[in-house]
């Protein structure tokens, strides 16, 4: 008997989140904003420590908790911690968005957003960047005036990796009367641009981090959300009481305590970031203003070429055909070597 399942109607009608293909060991991984180098060595060994009875065990979160705050320059009761920066995301909907109501955000941008209010069924609003990937203030003010339950804002923004001022952030604090407003920092270390000190000013505001990035631990899975205490506590409801596991919490804090390894690569990001940029545009690509550990280019009418023939190369981008046209693709900043293989493919093809 085939049984018929009662399956959601928001389910049943949500488009699919097409993430990069499986089979990416062994290739120049430039497609997923990861940190090429890896995590640090500290990390590393204190995974290879855990013992079999605290791998048994269920977390224990206070530590690890006082330590993450620390590092952000919050107290404890201002952190939560979750199973990666998407559940530092999805608890958004969990805490305020139900059946119909109505979320903002800024297209193109990452595509989470939209695919978790799709499952919560939420009405999507859903702003232009400019063809020049400029923000659009003026319509997103305009639209909080409608009093949506939260707005969604990467800053920078994934993939434009473009970076909205502060100037304009706190303007749209002051018009999010009725919003949560949920700033994802994701790639912030790269920017030197953070919210963090404003919680105690806004209390709307909701700051959603990672350690995928500059960290290196992406594997591992762990994110938190900051923001101020009373508001925060809210949304500490809608968290399951053991969100992250063991060695995502371990590799945390080693990572922490030796933060030369992020500080490091933070400065080799930079550096090689501007230096690819203008690789780039000397060979006539067109890249967009880049603040995060990537950048967004565009190779034109060439790009399908290009695109074939580095994957041929065993060099993955993400191509972002379907949103913003054939030749974009978003480019993560890997090592020099890395970069310059994908140069001299690219010249190949030109």
């Amino acid at each position: 008997m085939k049984a018929q399942l009662p399956v959601r109607k928001a389910i049943l009608e949500r488009q699919t989140y097409d993430a990069p293909a499986e089979g990416r060991a062994g290739k120049i991984r430039l497609d997923f904003n990861e940190n090429t180098k890896g995590c640090s060595a500290a990390a590393r060994k204190a995974i290879s420590q855990l013992s079999p009875k605290e791998l048994a065990m269920y977390p224990e979160y206070e530590v690890a908790t006082g330590k993450l705050a620390g590092y952000f320059g919050v107290r404890p009761e201002e952190i939560a911690l979750t199973n990666g920066g998407d559940e530092a995301l999805r608890v958004f909907f969990d805490t305020f968005v139900e059946e119909g109501s109505h979320i903002l955000i800024c297209e193109p941008t990452f595509p989470m957003y939209r695919f978790y209010a799709e499952i919560a069924g939420a009405r999507i609003e859903a702003l232009r960047y400019t063809d020049r990937m400029e923000f659009p203030l003026e319509a997103v003010l305009k639209a909080l005036r409608k009093k949506p339950r939260v707005f969604f804002l990467a800053n920078p923004n994934n993939p434009t990796g473009t970076l909205v001022p502060r100037d304009a952030i706190r303007k749209i604090l002051r018009a999010a009367t009725h919003t949560a407003v949920a700033l994802d920092e994701a790639y912030s270390d790269f920017s030197g641009l953070s919210c963090v000190p404003w919680i105690r000013r806004y209390t709307n505001l909701f700051i959603a981090k990672t350690f995928s990035k500059a960290a290196g631990l992406a594997g591992l899975r762990l994110g938190s959300v900051i923001g101020p205490r009373d508001s925060l506590a809210l949304v500490r409801r809608a968290l399951p009481p053991f969100p992250v596991n063991t060695a995502a919490l371990v590799a945390a804090v080693a990572t922490l305590n030796e933060r030369k390894t992020i500080r490091r690569y933070i400065r080799d990001v930079k550096g090689l970031r501007a230096w690819f940029a203008e690789e780039l545009r000397t060979r006539g690509v067109r890249v967009f203003p880049p603040a995060g550990n990537f950048l967004l280019a565009d190779f034109g009418s060439a790009g399908p070429r290009v695109f074939r023939k580095l994957f041929r190369d065993g060099i993955l981008v993400r191509e972002r055909s379907k949103d913003l046209g054939p030749g974009f693709a978003r480019i993560t900043i890997g090592t020099r070597s890395e970069l310059n293989k994908l140069l001299r493919s690219f010249d190949e093809v030109r």
